[in-house]
């Protein structure tokens, strides 16, 4: 039997995905980018004591994304949204989201915390200007302790996944694509 919660999220992901919606990148209050900001500390604090190599890794890399809450879910036709904060040199640069539509054998919705690791200026550069996208065949590292070192990178873009929640049966076809909005000071 599938909770509450899980047909919910099924039930907007599919009325998102139909109707086309579009979120903004960057919360539209300085409460809610300080909530955002937050929200994108605890889940990296969280994700590096599950792998305590993680923020190590993390500081070798030209910059990173925290997207602390990622929704997906569908039946047949599906989508994902979440947004986050992109840091560099451990300090907050911009504000990204993720969207992704699937199509296919999917069922079910879950929650999980993605984070995006750019190893190159090359890689942040094609991140900030929405060109950083993953196909169907582009696949993330669960967090778990040493996780990082057995990333695959990706034309110098790794992901990671932590703290998933719910369950989805899914074979679809589809990939996820990045907006980033720069930080205003």
């Amino acid at each position: 039997m599938i909770d509450l919660n899980t047909k919910r999220l099924v039930l907007a992901a599919a009325l998102c995905l139909s109707l086309g919606i579009a979120c903004q990148t960057e919360p539209s209050t300085e409460a809610g980018r300080s909530e955002l900001e937050g929200q994108a500390a605890r889940a990296l604090s969280n994700a590096e004591t599950t792998d305590p190599t993680l923020g190590p890794w993390l500081r070798t890399m030209v910059a990173y994304a925290v997207i602390p809450e990622v929704k997906k879910g569908g039946v047949i036709a599906g989508g994902a949204y979440g947004r986050g904060v992109v840091y560099q040199n451990g300090a907050v640069i911009g504000f990204c989201d993720v969207s992704q539509q699937t199509i296919g054998a999917q069922f079910g919705g879950q929650t999980f915390t993605e984070i995006v690791a750019m190893q190159t200026a090359d890689a942040l550069q094609r991140f900030k200007t929405g060109n950083t996208s993953f196909d169907a065949h582009a696949s993330a590292v669960a967090v778990n302790a040493g996780a990082s070192a057995s990333t695959k990178f990706m034309n110098g873009v790794a992901v990671l996944i932590s703290d998933e929640q719910g369950l989805m049966a899914e074979a679809s076809v589809g990939g996820q694509q990045f907006s980033y909005q720069p930080k205003v000071k």
